[in-house]
C-alpha cells in the first residue's frame, strides 16, 4: 500500500473561484494565471475548470504547448515574453500573444519574419522595478512598437506592487496615467488584489492568479472566507501512530517541544519531503477528523507530531487536514499553514512534492 498522503485539486472550487472575480471586474476579460504549473496544482488538472477564462495566462513555452495540445483555440500569454529570437517562431506556430518589456525583445520581434502580425503587451515599469520600461522611455517603446509590421495591437499593462497592502495602487496608477492615459490599446493592470480590492479600477484584462486558488492576496488583513473563495488543494494524510506522553516528555528531533503535562500525540505521514514546510512550529493549525487542533514539535522529512488534546477518539489511521476541506467540511485556509511558517500560499501550493500523489475530484 502507498503511505496514506493525498493532494486533492478540487475543480469546483476553481471554478467558483474564477467567478468570483469575474464579479469583481464584470466589466473585464479574465486571463486564468496558470504559470507554475497552475501553481503547482497542474495545468491538465484545472484546465477544464478554468476553461471559462478568457484567456490563459503563463511564463515559458512548454506550458503554452500543453495548454494548446489540451484543445484551447484561444488566446494564450507569454507574461514574461521571449527570451530567444526563436521563441518567436512558436509564438507565430501557436499563435501566443506576448509581453515586450525591454529594448531587447523589440529587436528581437523586429527582426522576426512572419506572415502573421503578433499581438504584444507592453509593460510599464511603474514602481515595481522587476520588468518593464521606465515611464520616461515608455512612449517611445510604444512608439517603436507601432511601427513595426510585425506587432498588430499592442495591449498597454503593468503590475502592482502593493496592491495587497496600505500603500494601495495610486502611486503607479498616476505614473502609468500620466504616461499612457491618451494611447490606444486595450489595458491589463489588476492582478487578484487589485481585482479584489480596488474593484472600481478600470482594467480590460484581469489576470487573477492566486485567488483562482484559493488563497486570500492579502492575509492575514482578509481571509478566503473574506473573499469568499473557496480552497482549490487539500493535503489530506492519516495517523501512523498515538503516543501517550508524561510530564517532560519530549517531541521529535531537538526536543522542541516538552510536555508539561499528560499529553497524547498522533504521528501523521507527512513531512518536509512531501511539501509541509519545515519551518512550521508547534502551534500551527493541523485538522484532525475535522477537529482543528495544532502541530507539535519540529516537521521531520516524512513526519509531523500533533496534539490530539482537542480530538481524544483519534486513532491510527484517522484522517489529518494539513491544508484544505477535511472530508467533513471543516476548512483549513492554506494561508494560515503558510502564515505560520513566516511565507505565503503560493510558495505551498508551488512546494508540493513529486511524490505526494494527487487526484482530481
Amino acid at each position: 500500500m502507498p503511505r496514506p498522503i493525498l493532494a486533492t485539486i478540487h475543480q469546483q472550487a476553481l471554478r467558483h473561484n474564477l467567478a468570483r472575480v469575474r464579479r469583481a471586474a464584470p466589466d473585464a476579460k479574465v486571463w486564468a494565471v496558470v504559470k507554475a504549473n497552475a501553481y503547482g496544482h497542474g495545468i491538465e488538472r484545472v484546465f477544464d475548470a478554468l476553461r471559462g477564462a478568457d484567456g490563459f495566462a503563463l511564463l515559458d513555452l512548454h506550458e503554452a504547448q500543453r495548454v494548446r495540445d489540451l484543445g484551447w483555440r484561444g488566446p494564450i500569454l507569454l507574461l514574461e515574453g521571449v527570451f530567444e529570437p526563436r521563441d518567436l517562431e512558436l509564438c507565430s506556430r501557436l499563435e501566443l500573444w506576448h509581453t515586450i518589456h525591454c529594448d531587447e525583445q523589440i529587436d528581437m520581434l523586429a527582426a522576426h519574419k512572419t506572415l502573421k502580425s503578433h499581438r504584444v503587451f507592453l509593460k510599464m515599469n511603474s514602481g515595481m522595478n522587476r520588468l518593464g520600461f521606465a515611464p520616461d522611455r515608455y512612449r517611445a517603446a510604444w512608439t517603436r512598437l507601432n511601427a513595426l509590421p510585425q506587432a498588430d495591437e499592442i495591449t498597454l499593462m503593468t503590475h502592482f506592487s502593493d496592491a495587497d497592502g496600505a500603500r494601495g495602487i495610486a502611486h503607479q496608477l498616476r505614473a502609468f496615467e500620466a504616461v499612457a492615459g491618451d494611447l490606444p490599446g486595450e489595458r491589463t493592470l489588476s492582478n487578484s488584489a487589485a481585482t479584489l480590492r480596488h474593484a472600481g479600477l478600470q482594467s480590460d484584462w484581469i489576470r487573477p492568479g492566486i485567488a483562482v486558488y484559493g488563497s486570500a492576496p492579502d492575509f492575514p488583513e482578509h481571509d478566503i472566507a473574506h473573499w469568499e473563495l473557496e480552497p482549490t488543494m487539500t493535503l489530506a494524510s492519516r495517523l501512523l501512530a498515538v503516543q501517550r506522553l508524561q510530564p517532560g516528555d519530549t517531541v521529535g528531533y531537538g526536543s522542541s517541544f516538552t510536555a508539561d503535562g499528560p499529553i497524547t500525540i498522533g504521528v501523521v505521514a507527512c513531512g518536509y519531503a512531501d511539501g509541509y514546510p519545515r519551518h512550521c512550529s508547534t502551534g500551527t493549525p493541523v485538522l484532525v477528523e475535522g477537529v482543528r487542533t495544532r502541530l507539535v514539535g519540529r516537521v521531520s522529512m516524512d513526519m509531523l507530531a500533533v496534539d490530539l488534546t482537542p480530538v481524544p477518539q483519534a486513532r491510527f489511521g484517522s484522517e489529518v487536514t494539513l491544508w484544505g476541506r477535511a472530508s467533513g467540511g471543516a476548512v483549513l485556509a492554506i494561508d494560515e499553514v503558510a502564515y505560520a511558517a513566516g511565507t505565503l500560499g503560493y510558495e505551498l501550493m508551488c512546494a508540493l512534492a513529486p511524490r505526494v500523489p494527487t487526484q482530481v475530484d
